[in-house]
């Protein structure tokens, strides 16, 4: 056996970008390993990111919804005792089962799983792309499976002449305002805290801040969200936006926008937040400091200075349509290209990358990547905002219904928020759709797939939905975008 294991493709990084290129290059028959320096797969996503917030998030909301609402459809309880260990037990095992099943498909697919840190150290004479590998206790194989490197050292170098980088992003964090873990923390920590919070302070009105900010105050705790901007989520559309701001207030999430954060004073298990809100410098007390103002891709280490790989101004690795760096065979995808830090753009571009890499003409539409927010009510949205229309000088109509006039909402009790419509003026083509209510994450692929197909607000208008279901008020805001709406 060589002492440089050789592949079609090395993937570093197994998050929703790597894992995701690693099975579909395995499928197109190519021989693939995969670097991870974490002992499961799945990356930030799927360890402590998305499935663990939303295991929170579905938790705590049923907990305010036995604590708040069971009376008002005629079911009496005793008042719901919270069990945070319980509960925090079964976003683990949520975890642990989605991690297990990315392992059961790399052995299905027969992936070489490598856990260690990865760097890039050129090509060898062979002209293959080498990567240098750092190995940690290597965890057992699945039985039946064997690996290449045998027998396991401290240090492996791998070559292939393909590596796609896929090694995602971190927490960023405010000037001077360091992360301990315990008072000042990043999301990871804010999905495993051992009790509620009496105060927590969010630095950032974003998508990742308002989440864990929900999960937290439907437990009990107070919140309150800072953010430097003069309102929250500011790439989603106004109104859309507005309303999510009305209703986090209303659950007694506190906001302070126009507000910058200048320091933090630890005492103990405790802190006090200096900010200025524009009336000079004040202070806050709470117990937690959860900063969540934004990520960075995950560069270092990577050898990529080292190669000449070009970065862009912020951090990330500019690529070209085939997902290719300036240095033949290195690729990247994911957070450490252009785009939204988003785990289902990262998979969409794990795919087209390696579809390319195997002849095939993949791409992906950007235009068509919906976002979500996953408070309660929820916010999603696809396509243009009413405010980037007008910037464009777009011409547009637009049409909208509210859920409190749709039957299904009312049946659920759910009647905040509405549905959005951008159409072109001309063409009726939707420009994008805005949805804030329940289950909007849902809703919203209907959406997608209509204006990927380049559709109309007439084509959703056609469409007979069925009744009485949430995705009726699409349907509604299609028909008003003509004014033709039966139930606004």
């Amino acid at each position: 056996m060589s002492d440089t294991p050789t592949y079609d493709l090395i993937v570093i990084g197994s998050g929703p970008g790597g894992y995701v290129a690693a099975i579909r290059a395995a499928q197109l028959g190519m021989k693939v390993a995969v670097v991870e320096k974490r002992a499961t797969l799945g990356g930030v996503c799927l360890n402590e990111g998305c499935i663990p917030s939303k295991a929170l998030l579905d938790s705590s909301e049923l907990f305010a919804l036995a604590r708040d609402k069971f009376a008002l459809h005629g079911i009496g309880i005793d008042t719901p005792r919270l069990d945070l260990d319980a509960m925090m037990l079964r976003k683990e095992d949520v975890v642990k089962k989605l991690t297990d099943g990315i392992a059961y498909l790399f052995k299905k697919n027969e992936i070489e799983r490598i856990h260690g840190t990865a760097s890039l150290s050129g090509k060898n004479t062979a002209g293959l792309q080498q990567v240098a590998v750092t190995l940690a206790v290597p965890p057992p194989l699945p039985e039946g499976q064997q690996s290449l490197l045998n027998p396991p050292t401290a240090n492996v170098t791998l070559s292939a002449p393909k590596v796609i980088l896929a090694a995602g992003s971190e927490a960023t964090g405010l000037p001077g305002i360091p992360f301990d873990g315990q008072v000042v923390v990043t999301a990871r920590e804010a999905l495993a805290f051992d009790k509620i919070p009496e105060h927590m302070i969010v630095c950032g009105g974003g998508y990742i801040g308002l989440e864990m900010g929900s999960v937290w105050r439907r437990l009990g705790a107070q919140v309150t969200v800072m953010e430097m901007l003069p309102q929250i989520l500011p790439n989603m559309d106004r109104q859309a936006a507005d309303a999510l701001y009305r209703s986090l207030r209303k659950q007694g999430i506190q906001f302070k926008l126009g507000t910058r954060i200048t320091g933090v004073r630890k005492i103990g298990s405790k802190a006090i937040v200096q900010f200025n809100a524009g009336a000079g410098s004040e202070e806050i007390d709470c117990d937690k400091v959860l900063v969540a103002v934004g990520r960075r891709p995950l560069t270092a280490g990577l050898g990529l200075d080292d190669l000449g790989v070009t970065l862009d101004e912020k951090g990330r690795v500019v690529v070209d349509g085939n997902y290719q760096s300036n240095i033949p065979g290195i690729y990247a995808i994911g957070d450490l290209v252009a785009g939204p830090m988003l785990a289902h753009k990262a998979s969409e571009e794990a795919l087209a990358c390696v579809e390319r890499m195997n002849g095939k003409s993949s791409t992906v539409e950007y235009e068509y990547i919906p976002g979500v927010v996953y408070t309660w009510p929820e916010g999603a949205s696809v396509g243009a905002t009413e405010e980037q229309l007008k910037e464009a000088g777009i011409p547009c109509r637009s049409g909208r219904f509210n859920f409190a006039a749709l039957g299904r909402a009312r049946c659920m009790d759910e009647t905040e928020g509405f549905v959005k419509i951008l159409a072109h003026m001309e063409t009726d083509r939707i420009l994008g759709v805005h949805i804030v209510g329940p289950r909007a994450s849902d809703l919203i692929a209907e959406a997608a797939a209509v204006m990927s197909f380049g559709g109309t607000a007439r084509d959703i208008a056609l469409i007979c939905h069925a009744h009485p279901t949430l995705p009726e008020a699409i349907r509604e805001a299609a028909l008003d975008v003509h004014k033709e709406a039966i139930h606004a």
